[in-house]
C-alpha cells in the first residue's frame, strides 16, 4: 500500500485549478457553477487514472478551495449549483483504484477530509445562506452522490441513463465514505427500507422511483433542465438572506511559509504558526502566537488589514499546519500545544469580531471559518497536551484549543508573579460550537450545565488556581515538578498504542448530543476505519482489492 511520494499540498488557486472550473459568469444574478471537469492523467499519484469524474484528494482540494473563496470573495454569490462537464457522467465517487492501492491511513485521512468539506458546503448554507444545487446531468455514483447529498437540493436529468446509486457496499465491502447513509436518513428522510434497498442496488435508482423515494427532489426532461436549474438556482439566490451582504470580500493570498528540515525532524514556520515534528520520539510541538497589531475598529478598517489580520492569519496557519501534520506526519502521536503573546490583546481581537460579525457579512465568515477550524482540531486523530506557562496568551479563540486538547497542564503560579494566566472571552461563549452543537465549556461540564454559564460574567485573567476551581485545567504541577511531570506524560502517552489512543480520544471528546456531525465523525468513521482494515474489503482476495479483476472476490462470512 502506498501514499503520495511528495508532501501532499492543500493550497490552490482558480487559476490552477486542474479538475472543477468556477464559473461567475451569472454572480450579477447571485449565481455560481461549479462544474466538475476530471482530468484523468491528473491523480495525486501516477498509478491510477481518474476517469468518469472520479476524484482523489486533489479534486477535492480544489473543491474546498473553491467553497471557502465563493464564502469570502464573492458576497454577491448566494447560490451554487455543481454540474459535469462531461457527458452522461456527474460523478463516479473517489477513485476505487487510488483507494485499493492507498494505505490505510491514508484511506481514512482522505474520508476525513472529503466529509469536512461537505459539512463545510452545508454550513454555508445554513450559517451564511448561500445555498446549492446538484445538477445531476450524468450518473451520480457513491462520493459523486454523497456530493449532491451534501447540497441543499438535487435535480436529476430524466435521459434514460441518469441515475443515483451508493454502491460501495455490494461493490467494495465498504461503507459510503461521505456520509452517505447518515444524510440518506437523517438529511433527506429517506425511508430505512428504501435506504437499505438502495444502497445494496450497485446499478442505483433513476427516475421515477428516485423521486418517489426522495433520492431526489425532481427528475427533469434533459431538453429543460438547463434552463430549469438556471431558473431554481435564481429563486435561491432572491430568496437568500445574503442578497443583504454590503461591502467588499476578502482575497485570500498563499500563506507565506517554510518547510524545513531540523535534527530527526522537520520544522513548519509561518507568521503566527510554528509546528516541530520530532519523528524518533514521535511528538510535534505547535506554538500559536497572538496579535501583534491592534485590532480592526470598524468593518472598513477590517477589510484595510484583509487577510493580514491576526484573527484570520492565524487561524488560515493553524488549518494549513493541522492539514500538514494530519496527512504527512502519520507517525507522530501526540501534539503538545504551546501559545506566546498577551491575553488581552487575544481578547481585543475576540471582542472586535464579535462586535463587528453581528452586522457585517465578512466578520461572519471569519468567525465561521474559526469554528471550522478548531473543529478540525477536534476530529485530529493524534493526542493532543495543551501547556500553560510563562508567556502563555491562552485566552479566548486562543483558549479553545486548550479546551478542545484531552488534557490541559498549567504551570502552578503559587506567588503569582510569574504572570500565567488564561482568560475567558465572548469567544468561549457561542460563536465556536463542537459538532455536537455545544460549546467546548458545555461539553466540558455535562454534568453540570450551569457551570459553564456561570462562567460567562468571569472578566480578567485568571490564575492557574482560579482556572483549576474553574475546571478549565486538568493538572497543575508546581514549578518544581512542572519540567518532569510534563516530560514523563509526554514520553508515556507516546509509547502507547495509537489505536488504542485513537479510539479513546475520538469515544470521549463527543460527549452531550449526537448530531449528523458526530455521526459522521464518531459512527461512520470509527466503522471505516475498522471495514478498512478487514480482508473482506482491502484483504488478498477483497472486494476493493479485487475490483475490476475477473476474479470474484473471498468473504469470510462470520459476522463480527
Amino acid at each position: 500500500m502506498i501514499d503520495v511520494m511528495d508532501p501532499v499540498a492543500f493550497e490552490t488557486h482558480p487559476d490552477r485549478y486542474k479538475h472543477w472550473k468556477l464559473d461567475l459568469t451569472d454572480a450579477s444574478s447571485g449565481i455560481a457553477r461549479l462544474i466538475m471537469d476530471v482530468q484523468e492523467d491528473h491523480g495525486l499519484r501516477s498509478d491510477y487514472v481518474l476517469k468518469q469524474n472520479s476524484y482523489d484528494l486533489g479534486v477535492d482540494v480544489e473543491l474546498a478551495d473553491a467553497v471557502q473563496r465563493i464564502r469570502f470573495e464573492h458576497p454577491e454569490v448566494r447560490a451554487i449549483v455543481f454540474s459535469s462537464a462531461k457527458d452522461r457522467i456527474f460523478c463516479s465517487g473517489a477513485n476505487i483504484y487510488m483507494l485499493g492501492s492507498s494505505s490505510h491511513a491514508f484511506k481514512v485521512n482522505f474520508c476525513k477530509f472529503t466529509n469536512e468539506t461537505r459539512l463545510y458546503l452545508e454550513d454555508a448554507s445554513s450559517e451564511s445562506g448561500i445555498k446549492s444545487i446538484a445538477a445531476l446531468n450524468g450518473v451520480a455514483a457513491g462520493g459523486g452522490y454523497e456530493l449532491a447529498l451534501a447540497c441543499d437540493e438535487i435535480y436529476l436529468q430524466e435521459d434514460g441513463n441518469s441515475a443515483v446509486s451508493l454502491p460501495e457496499c455490494p461493490l467494495l465491502a465498504v461503507l459510503p465514505g461521505t456520509g452517505g447513509l447518515t444524510r440518506l436518513v437523517d438529511k433527506r428522510k429517506v425511508r430505512r427500507d428504501h435506504a437499505d434497498v438502495f444502497s445494496t442496488v450497485a446499478e442505483g435508482i433513476k427516475g421515477k422511483r428516485a423521486k418517489e423515494w426522495r433520492l431526489v427532489d425532481d427528475v427533469i426532461p434533459r431538453s429543460k433542465f438547463n434552463d430549469t436549474m438556471t431558473k431554481r438556482a435564481k429563486e435561491l439566490a432572491d430568496a437568500s438572506p445574503r442578497a443583504k451582504a454590503k461591502g467588499p470580500g476578502m482575497p485570500l493570498p498563499p500563506l507565506a511559509g517554510s518547510r524545513d528540515r531540523q535534527g530527526a525532524g522537520w520544522i513548519i514556520n509561518f507568521k503566527y504558526i510554528t509546528l516541530k515534528i520530532d519523528e524518533k520520539k514521535r511528538v510535534a510541538e505547535l506554538e500559536v502566537r497572538g496579535p501583534d497589531h491592534d485590532p480592526p475598529k470598524s468593518a472598513d478598517e477590517m477589510r484595510k488589514l484583509g487577510p493580514s489580520w491576526w484573527a484570520v492569519q492565524a487561524f488560515r496557519e493553524l488549518d494549513a499546519a493541522m492539514l500538514d501534520l494530519r496527512f504527512n506526519f502519520l507517525d507522530v502521536g501526540l501534539l503538545v500545544i504551546r501559545s506566546k503573546g498577551e491575553l488581552e490583546k487575544v481578547v481585543a481581537h475576540d471582542k472586535a469580531l464579535a462586535s463587528l460579525s453581528g452586522s457585517d457579512w465578512l466578520a461572519k465568515e471569519i468567525a465561521l471559518f474559526q469554528r471550522r477550524v478548531l473543529k478540525r482540531i477536534d476530529v485530529t486523530s493524534r493526542s493532543l497536551f495543551t501547556l500553560i506557562e510563562e508567556g502563555s496568551c491562552f485566552a479566548g479563540s486562543l483558549l479553545e484549543i486548550a479546551l478542545a486538547s484531552d488534557r490541559v497542564y498549567m504551570k502552578d503560579d503559587e506567588d503569582n508573579e510569574s504572570g500565567i494566566r488564561v482568560q475567558l472571552s465572548p469567544a468561549n461563549f457561542g460563536p465556536l460550537p463542537m459538532g455536537n452543537g455545544l460549546t467546548r465549556l458545555q461539553s466540558r461540564f455535562l454534568f453540570e450545565p450551569k457551570r459553564a454559564e456561570e462562567l460567562r460574567g468571569r472578566e480578567g485573567p485568571m490564575t492557574t488556581q482560579d482556572a483549576v476551581k474553574a475546571g478549565i485545567v486538568t493538572i497543575a504541577p508546581d514549578a518544581i515538578d512542572w519540567d518532569d511531570e510534563v516530560r514523563v506524560a509526554i514520553e508515556e502517552r507516546a509509547a502507547m498504542s495509537p489505536d488504542a489512543m485513537t479510539g479513546m480520544e475520538a469515544s470521549l471528546r463527543y460527549g452531550g448530543p449526537e448530531t449528523l456531525e458526530t455521526k459522521i465523525f464518531g459512527r461512520l468513521s470509527a466503522w471505516q476505519n475498522w471495514i478498512f482494515t478487514r480482508p473482506n474489503a482491502t484483504g488478498a482476495k477483497g472486494a476493493l482489492t479485487m475490483y475490476g479483476k475477473p476474479e470474484r472476490p473471498e468473504f469470510d462470512w462470520r459476522r463480527a
